[in-house]
């Protein structure tokens, strides 16, 4: 038998070498020449073979080869075996992605390059924590139906520290762990306590991560406080969620130089629109203004200008400000705290749209037609100054409510806003046209007293002046990423996927029981949804609907593949309007900024690769989800400490979740959610009911649906697993029994009244 031949590789010069050239003193070939050689190999290749094929014979150039090869392989991009053979990482029947725990101990593992998540049994957890990125290998399919993995290698701890609550117990000390997705105890070395009191707030550090024979160990570094203290619960979330909270020496020694007005030769270069009537809207509570809009009618329709704050100017690539930023990957807003992304001298200073002082910006101009197109747009660096300092309730007032005295104070702005009011119903009807969709949620505010008491929730209402910035940032958002695609600038997109196929067939199963239908097939539409939604206005289940329509929608994240966003029903979207708390607008600015001005405007030119992109795409998806999880964490955690002196008390509610364990009851007025136990259902068995979004009793029928009103009394609050438990009330019971005696057979009715008799 004849041997195969081995394939040749074809080689070409690295495509990227201009850019390798100028970041490096002794480039070497680039991450994607290094890809596209063993793609083209068609085999797996040693370093010393990448490094000949690469015409490398230098000392230093070898080493250097030897990093690049091992921070490929650190990244998930190289996969290395046993005999030192690298290859592409797809090609070996692998998935690379992050760990998500789950809290009854298994994972999931969600692939870097999208797709199916990956099921990781709790055996396979035991190695890794949540938030860890590794490479894992499919082992089969599970009885549910779900691929299965088995970690390979882990390529990036995400859990260094660990907030919880140590006990000793028996002569062992161990911290459990406040973040329900680590559900592995940290052990701790009597001597690495700290201090420690039983049931106390610690932070513990790992000093040795999991492994298949062991579990985490760690060492107490702070002692946080007891377990009710004040402020507490923003000072668990903040370390059990890692979340940086002090600014490196590095920060503060280059921040030291910043004064707090803008220097006159920083705006001397830029467009003059200190005297265009900018206004910023935002809410009463802010502190940092990074938009301002000023909206003008034309012959034709509106030139609206759309002023973002130019942070890009204070934060440049590579320095210790930049570093810090793109870790946080946003701020995180907290009730009544905020951890910022950027320092307070820039984020509430001089990236702040504050009033009456000079500002840089950096301005997307549009003009608007009479039908609600975006005829034409720019983007330009300027100098500017807000008019006013306005809040939405403010503006609302003027708007809607005619408020004379409010018109009067601010009667320099008052044609910009109504021109802005005007541009806005236009912008409404083309966006109801376009299909987007319009999910109508209640956001709530906790009101405190003295002592950081919680006085009461309060519901969030969305004015008009609320839906006039919505649009004014959606449309420059959109025109910044149809300037930055024509021109094919790396960049990240916000993307939003359309909903997975097992949650649309869920959906479709629930609403074929109801007398509905979803347009669209196997790939519905943002418009479907729509429609969808405008058709169920009036029904009394309403609610109940456009919940299970939310819940069948997938989540949005970073990308820079443009694949569009769902649910605004647009081709093209990023973040451009929020630099100052979000990187990825940051990274926008720096794109536009490069096509502007740089000298070599070409993409290949740019700080930034795809390759680049897509890593902090991943990154800043990442952490939009730690804040979210933190500042969820926080308010469940003031919510139950809000509930605490209120057990045995009666509430109305609405069901807000059914699963096979109870019902998810959210009480009116209030916006606390608790769980009705199965358990807690008495006097006959139920069943779940996964398409009908409904527990169905045995022997009555009786239904428990998703959006049903129902009574219920706290009967426990957990501050410590941020959980209440419900119970249904005594006149909620008392008519399950009576729908029980009526599904029960006569005779069987006559028997119980007869012993009733002769008990008497």
């Amino acid at each position: 038998m004849t041997k195969k031949p081995e394939k040749k590789v074809r080689f070409t010069v690295d495509p990227h070498a201009e850019r390798e050239a100028s970041k490096y003193e002794s480039p070497i070939p680039s991450r994607e020449f290094i890809l596209a050689l063993l793609k083209e190999a068609d085999r797996l290749m040693t370093r010393e073979e990448l490094t000949a094929a690469c015409n490398l014979t230098e000392e230093g150039d070898v080493e250097a080869m030897r990093r690049r090869l091992r921070a490929m392989e650190r990244d998930g991009q190289l996969l290395r075996n046993r005999r030192g053979g690298y290859g592409l990482v797809e090609r070996m029947d692998m998935v690379r992605g992050r760990i998500i725990g789950h809290p009854d101990g298994f994972g999931f593992l969600v692939p870097d390059e999208g797709g199916d998540d990956l099921f990781m049994s709790p055996r396979e957890m035991r190695m890794v924590l949540n938030g860890d990125r590794v490479v894992a290998r499919v082992t089969g399919i599970d009885r549910r139906g779900r691929r299965e993995g088995s970690v390979v290698e882990v390529l990036e701890r995400n859990t260094h520290r660990v907030v919880g609550r140590i006990y000793f117990e028996r002569g062992i000390s161990f911290v459990d762990p406040d973040h329900k997705r680590l559900t592995q105890e940290i052990q701790i070395p009597p001597e690495d306590t700290g201090g420690a009191e039983h049931g106390q707030f610690v932070t513990a550090e790992i000093i040795a991560q999991p492994s298949r024979r062991a579990g985490p160990i760690g060492r107490v570094v702070e002692v946080i406080g007891d377990h009710m203290a004040p402020g507490m619960e923003i000072d668990v979330a903040i370390r059990a969620h890692e979340l940086p909270l002090e600014w490196p020496d590095a920060v503060e020694d280059e921040i030291q130089h910043l004064a707090e007005t803008v220097p006159a030769e920083a705006a001397r270069e830029r467009e003059d629109l200190r005297e265009l009537p900018l206004v910023t809207i935002d809410g009463a509570d802010s502190r940092d203004f990074d938009d301002a809009v000023f909206c003008k009618r034309t012959p034709r329709g509106w030139r609206l200008t759309v002023a973002i704050a130019d942070v890009s100017h204070y934060v440049k690539p590579g320095t210790a400000l930049d570093t810090e930023g793109q870790l946080r990957g946003n701020s995180v807003y907290f009730p009544e705290r905020v951890i910022p992304m950027l320092p307070e001298v820039l984020s509430n200073g001089l990236c702040s749209l504050n009033p009456d002082v000079d500002r840089l910006c950096m301005v997307c101009e549009m003009y608007v037609d009479e039908e609600g197109k975006i005829t034409r747009s720019r983007f330009t660096d300027a100098v500017m100054r807000s008019h006013a300092r306005l809040t939405y309730d403010e503006v609302a007032a003027m708007l809607i409510d005619g408020d004379q005295a409010l018109r009067a104070k601010y009667a320099g702005v008052i044609d910009n806003l109504e021109q802005l009011h005007a541009l806005y119903k236009v912008l409404r009807k083309i966006r109801s046209k376009r299909g987007a969709i319009d999910f109508e949620t209640t956001e709530t505010r906790i009101a405190f007293g003295a002592d950081r008491k919680i006085e009461r929730i309060v519901p969030v209402v969305r004015n008009d002046a609320h839906k006039i910035i919505e649009e004014c940032m959606i449309a420059a958002n959109v025109c910044t990423a149809r300037f930055l695609g024509r021109h094919k600038m790396p960049t990240l997109y916000r993307v939003h996927e359309g909903p997975q196929a097992d949650k649309l067939t869920d959906l479709r199963e629930f609403l074929g029981e109801l007398g509905l239908s979803l347009g669209g097939g196997d790939k519905p539409r943002a418009g479907d949804y729509a429609k969808l939604l405008k058709s169920i206005q009036t029904r009394p289940d309403a609610h109940l609907i456009q919940t299970v329509m939310l819940r069948s929608m997938s989540q949005a994240r970073y990308s820079p593949d443009n694949i569009g966003h769902f649910g605004l029903a647009h081709d093209d979207y990023l973040h451009f309007t929020s630099p100052i708390r979000r990187y990825p607008d940051l990274l926008v600015h720096r794109a536009i900024r490069h096509h502007l001005y740089a000298e070599d405007k070409s993409p290949r030119a740019f700080a930034y690769t795809t390759s680049d992109m897509q890593s902090l795409g991943e990154h800043c998806s990442m952490t939009e989800r730690r804040a979210d999880e933190a500042t969820r964490d926080a308010v469940d955690w003031l919510k139950c400490e809000y509930m605490l002196d209120k057990v045995g008390e009666e509430y109305d509610g609405i069901i807000t979740s059914v699963t096979s364990f109870g019902i998810f009851v959210e009480l009116q007025e209030i916006y606390v959610e608790g769980l009705v136990h199965i358990t807690a259902l008495q006097n006959d068995y139920y069943h779940f009911d996964p398409a009908g979004h409904r527990l169905r009793g045995d022997r009555t029928g009786r239904m428990y649906r998703l959006g049903d009103a129902v009574q219920v009394k706290v009967v426990r609050v957990d501050l410590d697993e941020r959980k209440m438990d419900f119970e249904l009330a005594a006149s909620a019971q008392s008519e399950a029994e009576k729908e029980i005696e009526k599904a029960a057979p006569k005779s069987g009715r006559r028997k119980t009244r007869s012993k009733r008799r002769r008990q008497k």
